[in-house]
């Protein structure tokens, strides 16, 4: 499986788990959590008086990334018959954990979003949550401008 939050290293993620999923001749699940609490956000601006409506937003999400996930893996060349996508709305760690169950998955690919340092001090990262959490492996994808940046830290 791969977690997808559309970030800007989402093409890659893909790629690596799309290489890594041909290689052992598994299918592909392509999993993202849309976060409950964005749905929530939209359901206090409708109690504010505002005509928008959290089930319209979710389905204009849902069209939205599978628009774009379409596109990514037409651009990696992956089988539609090898993959499989899966949208769910929720907290995204929970969910992730509960679809790994679920679909019985063996691993997971996934990457950072790379919030900035606030963020990340106040809400965690969902990467860093899922591998505490995890009951399977799971594989940390790198962008190669995020290694570079890495390596840079390390002193040989």
């Amino acid at each position: 499986m791969v977690a997808i939050a559309f970030s800007p290293y989402s093409e890659g993620i893909l790629q690596y788990a799309a290489n890594l999923s041909k290689r052992l001749g598994s299918e592909l699940i392509i999993c993202n959590i849309i976060n409950q609490r964005d749905v929530n956000a939209i359901n206090r601006i409708v109690q504010l008086g505002y005509e928008v409506d959290s089930d319209h937003y979710v389905r204009g999400v849902k069209a939205e990334r599978k628009v774009i996930l379409d596109e990514l893996v037409e651009k990696q060349g992956i089988d539609q018959k090898q993959i499989k996508i899966i949208f769910k709305i929720g907290n995204p760690v929970y969910e992730l954990m509960k679809t790994v169950i679920a679909e019985e998955v063996d691993m997971i690919v996934m990457g950072i979003k790379a919030n900035t340092k606030f963020e990340h001090m106040v809400v965690g990262s969902v990467a860093e949550k899922a591998f505490r959490r995890s009951p399977i492996t799971i594989v940390s994808y790198r962008d190669p401008s995020i290694a570079r940046r890495l390596q840079k830290r390390i002193q040989v």
